[in-house]
């Protein structure tokens, strides 16, 4: 089925319970797998129905939006369950730059998702070859890479650390407040690496984080940028970070000493100020906590301020999504000053590294994360990615090393540690 086709004829949808099939992950097959997941619910897809390539510019968001808005109008649509997820799904990842291209919307012929204990099968059309009936049954079990080398990718971190140096120095001077700087390293493996084998190794590491693989993209982020469930809307906003500490005791010092930090807690507030800011127009409350908690993954400690309101208007999520990015938590600000500053330092196009990703259903409903802690996949090679926000108070060393912390977080489950 041809995206022409999904919008020219009437096409069925068809969202129907199943019991529990267990690890969605292990559903997949090895080709083009889709995946949205948080300890062990969310969404699984595989098949294209439909694919809608955005293209360039600020508007991708919207023309996405009005496209996925045409497919949805075409579909006869049988849902059982009726919750956000069921009937029509779109996976999709956007770029981080405007002129960078790559943005994406999948519809998958099969999805199968899991929320609040209840288990649901949607097929698209006729979904053909692997079509579950009765029982989902599993795919073949995924094979780590082998012999897996690394290599610098834009920037080499003696260069990188002179981009920090450079950007403070911009800060110092007045020109803005924040900017994210990332970085990239390249890894590649004898054979073609296997995206399910790095998502099933992320999500057993990373349960509280949104584990992720659309169009290539694999990942799991720590950051909801927004959900939209009915009228409720959620963001977790997260910026100024450490690693995990050796011991109990260590640990629990240094995530002390991150929540008292003068330099990560203006590196927060600008971050929880730019979603405030984008939110509140859209919402009839909001909720904002004054300070931030910690957040504790298997590798890093994160301040944390989770966003709550209900909204008072029709704003979809994919509304939301183009309203919201890039916040100050990938980008920087004041936000133009901070994407040329980045333009001129990074020395590269950070793809979809930083965009939003994440699913919307016909309904409007859908939750985007910000696709961090991620690697874009091409046959037997990895780009990996990290960013740091650098603030005035920053030092390039400290950065570095909190880069390659992050870093570890793909370098270990492509290594299978």
């Amino acid at each position: 089925m041809t995206t022409a086709s999904i919008r020219s004829l009437r096409t069925t949808v068809r969202s129907v319970s199943v019991d529990d099939p267990g690890a969605l992950l292990g559903l997949l097959p090895d080709a083009a797998p889709l995946a949205w997941l948080r300890g062990g619910d969310g969404l699984v897809g595989w098949g294209e129905a439909a694919r809608f390539e955005a293209g360039l510019g600020t508007d991708r968001f919207r023309r996405a939006e009005d496209w996925w808005a045409g497919v949805c109008a075409k579909l006869d649509v049988y849902d059982e369950i009726g919750a956000p997820g069921t009937g029509p799904v779109a996976f999709g990842s956007f770029t981080f730059a405007a002129d960078s291209p790559g943005s994406v919307l999948i519809v998958p012929r099969v999805v199968v998702g899991r929320r609040g204990g209840l288990s649901w099968l949607t097929t698209v059309g006729d979904p053909g070859g692997r079509l579950p009936v009765g029982p989902l049954l599993p795919g073949k079990s995924p094979l780590p890479p082998q012999r897996v080398r690394y290599a610098d990718g834009s920037l080499s971190a003696i260069d990188w650390q002179h981009a920090v140096s450079e950007a403070v120095a911009a800060i110092r001077a007045g020109r803005l407040e924040k900017v994210v700087l990332c970085r990239d390293l390249m890894a590649t493996s004898d054979q073609p690496v296997d995206p399910r084998f790095l998502l099933q190794r992320l999500a057993a590491r990373f349960p509280a984080c949104w584990t992720f693989a659309c169009a290539g993209l694999v990942g799991s982020t720590p950051e909801l940028l927004v959900r939209r469930d009915g009228g409720h809307v959620r963001s977790g906003v997260l910026a100024g970070s450490v690693r995990r500490g050796r011991d109990a005791a260590e640990d629990i010092e240094l995530g002390a000493r991150l929540l008292s930090s003068a330099k990560d807690g203006q590196e927060h507030a600008i971050s929880v100020r730019s979603v405030r800011e984008v939110l509140a127009p859209h919402c009839a409350s909001l909720d904002v906590p004054d300070r931030p908690r910690l957040l504790r993954l298997a590798n890093v400690q994160h301040l944390a301020t989770d966003i709550t309101g209900l909204l008072a208007d029709d704003s979809t999520v994919l509304g939301l999504v183009s309203d919201l990015h890039p916040t100050a938590a990938v980008c920087g600000t004041p936000t133009e000053v901070a994407a040329g500053i980045i333009a001129a330092l990074e020395g590269m196009d950070r793809e979809r590294f930083s965009g939003p990703v994440g699913w919307t259903d016909a309904g409007g409903d859908g939750e985007w994360g910000i696709a961090l802690r991620c690697a874009q996949l091409s046959g037997a090679s990895a780009r990996l990615f990290a960013g740091c926000g650098i603030v005035g108070e920053s030092h390039p060393d400290d950065e570095l090393a909190e880069a390659q912390v992050k870093l570890a977080a793909m370098r270990d489950a492509i290594e299978g540690v």
